[in-house]
């Protein structure tokens, strides 16, 4: 095993590390540590508290915010070095290292065992963070949240007296650490400790069961429909089309549980609204059903057209006007993503249904705006997410349909106050009569917590009587706070939005 390795600001290797995604946000720590196993991470721990040092964890650089690169993080661990993806007989699970990204857990569970986790498209994100926000994806209606995988999970803790260990923690809820791994299903990154491996399992207790396998095949269909050929009432129409049929088509036993869309919904600046489907070709009936899929979006609305190629960090797949099918892993690796090395904002949403009159009317408007690289996404929500009760994972969000996002990228940051005014004025109309946040009722469900968005805690812009903590996550807070207090007495590991002591 390599020995960990200490980088300071003059070592080459430091600013790649330090550099986030999201070029917003750079950190300057004194010390980052490449740590290979968990005894190096217990001992770069053990090295923060003796010395008094803020602590945070880099894995993919995916977050949203600047929780990562805070001024006053001065010891970074990097745990790049902790990427195995094995197979453990003892635990009859698939054990994961922390500093893994995406892309390699799905090519080695495929390549090796013909399974996968249901997890995001962006291949280069890390899945420490991923996972412990819940971890979403194209697969997840038809076989839930990632965090709905998990056994087991090791994380290196602090406890009161300042000692540093690291401890397993089960969903065998007979075991006196469960309230750890339960916070880890849904609680967020950076808050209870460091983790360094996730121990996967959710079927059998062989390689070839212990996981889903993915469909050997899918439809992937992608149309367009040009701005020029959208008025009002077209407008409204898709966007209300999109919704109700998420609406009826939101249980896991649906034939449609093995599809999963993306509407695309741009400013003016750019091509027109797109729509991105992906639907497991091994169903039965399924280029039936995925063509009267997208003529149901599309009915009453101009016909649409092969989904453009803008450019800028917006892009489409590759046009697909009429479906075309592929082997899983393929399509798989279409959206794997790319680190185009631009600034960004994000906000999110929860739908239990789909937008308002009023609040297509306030998205309408806002997206008179001359940019491209701006716009809202909704993806297709619901399925098997929804089979789970939502006390049972730290992760509450379970009844909804759709998932809404907000994006703007740019690349100057002279332009940084423009384009983040857009986003936050935008956001705040569409939910107006709420204190401009998404609180949750019959419509709406809060916001995901691995969209960080600090805005939220900002009384400027949440002007509502609803916390950021009962946003990210609901009824649930109140016992990840206990967890807290129980794993984490001293705070060590904190960031803007990281769950509170009691």
């Amino acid at each position: 095993m390599a020995e960990a390795l200490i980088l300071g600001p003059a070592d080459p290797a430091y600013a790649d590390t330090v550099r986030a995604l999201n070029r917003r946000f750079t950190g300057k720590p004194d010390e980052v540590h490449r740590v290979y196993d968990t005894g190096q991470v217990v001992a770069a721990v053990a090295r923060a508290v003796r010395t008094g040092r803020r602590i945070a964890v880099r894995g993919g650089g995916h977050c949203y915010e600047g929780f990562v690169a805070d001024p006053e993080v001065s010891l970074l661990l990097d745990p790049s070095g902790l990427a195995s993806v094995e197979w453990d007989a003892a635990r009859g699970a698939f054990a994961i290292g922390a500093g893994a990204t995406l892309g390699a857990v799905y090519r080695a569970l495929f390549k090796n065992w013909g399974v996968t986790v249901p997890g995001g498209s962006c291949h280069s994100v890390g899945v420490g963070g991923h996972f412990t926000g819940g971890g979403y994806g194209v697969l997840s209606r038809r076989h839930g949240l990632t965090v709905d995988h998990l056994h087991a999970v090791e994380v290196v803790v602090v406890g009161a007296d300042g000692q540093v260990r690291a401890v397993v923690a089960t969903d065998d809820p007979a075991d006196p650490h469960h309230d750890l791994w339960w916070a880890h299903t849904g609680g967020g990154g950076g808050t209870f400790g460091v983790v360094t491996r996730f121990w996967l399992r959710s079927g059998g207790t062989s390689p070839e069961t212990a996981l889903p396998a993915p469909p050997a095949e899918v439809w992937l269909h992608a149309v367009t429909w040009p701005w020029a050929s959208l008025d009002r009432d077209g407008f409204d129409r898709l966007l209300d089309n999109f919704g109700s049929w998420h609406e009826r088509h939101a249980a896991s036993d649906d034939p449609y549980a093995g599809l999963a869309a993306a509407l695309l919904v741009p400013t003016r600046a750019a091509a027109g609204i797109s729509l991105r489907t992906t639907m497991d070709a091994t169903a039965p009936d399924a280029e039936q059903l995925l063509r009267a899929f997208v003529a149901e979006v599309g009915a009453g609305v101009t016909p649409a057209g092969p989904m453009t190629r803008d450019s800028g960090k917006i892009a489409a797949l590759p046009e697909a006007a009429a479906p075309r099918r592929l082997r899983w892993q393929w399509a798989n690796q279409l959206a794997a993503g790319s680190d185009l090395g631009l600034r960004a904002k994000y906000k999110s949403a929860f739908l239990r249904r789909g937008f308002t009159p009023a609040q297509r009317a306030a998205i309408r408007a806002s997206l008179e705006y001359a940019h491209p690289d701006a716009q809202l996404q909704l993806d297709s929500f619901g399925g098997a997410i929804n089979d789970v009760a939502p006390e049972a994972t730290a992760y509450p969000h379970r009844d909804s349909v759709l998932k809404a996002q907000w994006q703007v990228y740019w690349a100057d940051p002279a332009d940084d106050d423009r384009h983040l005014a857009w986003i936050r004025s935008s956001y705040r109309a569409v939910f107006a009569d709420r204190g401009g946040v998404p609180v949750a009722d019959a419509q709406l469900d809060g916001c995901y917590v691995n969209y960080p968005d600090v805005d939220l805690s900002d009384p400027d812009w949440n002007t509502s009587a609803t916390s950021w903590t009962e946003l990210y996550f609901g009824a649930n807070y109140a016992r990840l706070q206990q967890v807290k207090a129980h794993w984490d007495p001293t705070d060590t590991f904190r960031h803007a939005q990281s769950v509170r002591l009691p």
